[in-house]
């Protein structure tokens, strides 16, 4: 099993766990080389397809980063608001860090090698 590498700072994996998981958000689909998954909750999942790719247009696009909603820096969480066709939506988004199983969390969540992410789109409601 993989140990996490011991020579660099927390600051310095946070980054590299952000880049990761930018890439992984930003191109699911298109590129590979940052493994996982994506799952909506029950309450994203019954919108309507144009709400649905609405928000996940958003989910890709979104850059709002802050002390407030990442103070580690690793891009794991993000959330916003829309209106779509009169409704009103709070939407949360997470990133969680899985070993290659998912089965419990990465003993190394910077090594892409030994790690899956699953990215969960849901209403703030249902957090």
């Amino acid at each position: 099993m993989a140990q996490p590498n011991e020579s660099r700072s927390e600051a310095e994996t946070n980054a590299t766990i952000a880049e990761q998981n930018d890439r992984f958000r930003t191109t699911w689909g298109a590129d590979f080389t940052v493994p996982g998954q994506i799952m909506l909750t029950r309450g994203v999942a019954d919108l309507s397809p144009v709400a649905k790719a609405i928000i996940m247009q958003r989910v890709q696009t979104f850059s709002e980063f802050s002390k407030d909603n990442d103070p580690y820096g690793d891009h794991t969480f993000g959330a916003f608001e829309l209106e779509i066709a009169g409704n009103s939506y709070h939407i949360f988004w997470k990133i969680d860090l899985y070993d290659k199983y998912y089965s419990m969390g990465s003993d190394d969540p910077a090594d892409v090698a030994v790690t899956r992410r699953v990215l969960t789109v849901l209403h703030a409601s249902e957090y």
